[in-house]
């Protein structure tokens, strides 16, 4: 299923249904080729109950403003542009109001997957 985006604007953003031991919740996360793994903000992992301490020690991971470290948890499940995974481990990092989204759609989440992303007509797929 495609799904429509504008190619004149700012950043491609993906409503993700997450799905923890306590609910779900809905996050805006940009898709972001440049990053090797999906980093979600910790309020959000919070909300839905996402244990950061049973998933191992925190990650340094490089971002746009220097290195930091991120907390690995594990999301019960995970979907976005209608393609999901269950189990699915994500890093928990604190952004800031400025980012505008709840996190990025890394690399780790589309290895396998056919993405295309059509500039001219503004349509996004994920296969």
């Amino acid at each position: 299923m495609s799904h429509p985006f504008n190619p004149n604007r700012g950043l491609i953003v993906a409503a993700v249904p997450i799905e923890g031991p306590s609910g779900s919740v809905t996050a805006r996360l940009a898709l972001d080729t440049g990053a090797t793994r999906t980093v979600i903000d910790d309020r959000i992992l919070q909300s839905v109950s996402c244990d950061p301490a049973a998933f191992g020690t925190p990650v340094r991971i490089v971002t746009g403003s220097g290195t930091t470290v991120a907390a690995p948890r594990e999301v019960t499940r995970f979907s976005a542009l209608d393609f999901e995974r269950t189990g699915f481990r994500v890093l928990a990092h604190r952004l800031p109001p400025s980012a505008g989204v709840d996190g990025v759609l890394g690399l780790d989440f589309l290895r396998g997957t056919l993405l295309q992303v059509d500039f001219r007509s503004g349509v996004i797929s994920l296969t």
